[in-house]
């Protein structure tokens, strides 16, 4: 199983008809995954101000995830993965570590020393935000395949795309709130390589454009929006004393401070 990636991933949204048209296409020149048809079940690890859903939503030329992910219902014991996922400049790049979830938990909050290269960088990314904690859960249906012959090329099929922010646990329920319509399906492509003729060929003629879409980043859109901003603005992170903004402007400058990383205020939301 790999456990590092660098790929380029290409994402475009599907209608249901044009989705039978490319499953014709998937038989005949890739073959499903280790996995297969599953349940992809996922917890968005973030810091109490989402600085890493909003950093995502800004499309900037570096951004990250940390999260847990499991393909079944997963208890304490269970292996899971442990992900740590990075975008530069359109270049994914993926750290993924198994080992039990409660393992994977208190590695990402700093309760573990990590073991191995892989884990030790997870460990690194996480040390970096305060407060990093679940923030969100996200699953989906997903078919998966693999090129024949040739593995660096994957096509990802994903459906059902639903969020939810209580009871944020890999052994919970998957239900959630939608995020794209039904019956939409989400396509990705992946590969360090070109795209093979016969895909470019299909959205050509189909004319599918590439999309620009964040699971998460489309959750945090999803919250947000239904949570006014108060005109209070809070200290954090132990920074006590500190003259609170206020004034007209008050939001945007909070806001401009915290893109950048070094803000030492949060916005109470409602």
């Amino acid at each position: 199983m790999q456990f590092v990636f660098k790929r380029n991933e290409l994402k475009y949204r599907l209608r249901e008809d044009q989705r039978r048209l490319l499953e014709e296409l998937l038989a005949a020149h890739m073959e499903p995954d280790a996995h297969g048809a599953s349940t992809v079940r996922n917890v968005y690890y973030d810091t109490p101000t989402h600085l890493l859903a909003r950093r995502s939503e800004e499309h900037p030329l570096y951004k990250e995830k940390l999260r847990l992910r499991s393909y079944v219902p997963a208890r304490e014991s269970s292996l899971v993965f442990l992900e740590l996922k990075k975008k530069f400049d359109g270049v994914v790049y993926k750290r993924r570590a198994t080992l039990p979830l409660a393992a994977a938990e208190a590695t990402l909050v700093g309760e573990r020393a990590p073991q191995g290269q892989i884990e030790r960088e997870i460990a690194t990314a996480a040390s970096v935000y305060e407060g990093l904690r679940p923030a969100m859960y996200l699953a989906y249906e997903r078919e998966a395949f693999f090129a024949r012959g040739d593995h660096d090329f994957r096509v990802t099929l994903d459906q059902g795309i639903r969020c939810r922010w209580d009871d944020v646990s890999l052994a919970g329920p998957t239900d959630g709130e939608l995020l794209i319509s039904p019956g939409e399906t989400l396509m990705e492509l992946k590969s360090s390589q070109a795209l093979p003729l016969w895909m470019v060929e299909f959205l050509g003629s189909q004319r599918i454009f590439k999309a620009s879409f964040s699971k998460y980043g489309a959750a945090w859109r999803l919250q947000s929006s239904r949570r006014p901003l108060r005109q209070q603005v809070l200290s954090t992170g132990g920074r006590e004393g500190l003259p609170l903004v206020s004034g007209p402007r008050a939001g945007e400058q909070v806001r401009a401070k915290l893109r950048r990383g070094i803000a030492p205020y949060v916005i109470q939301r409602g």
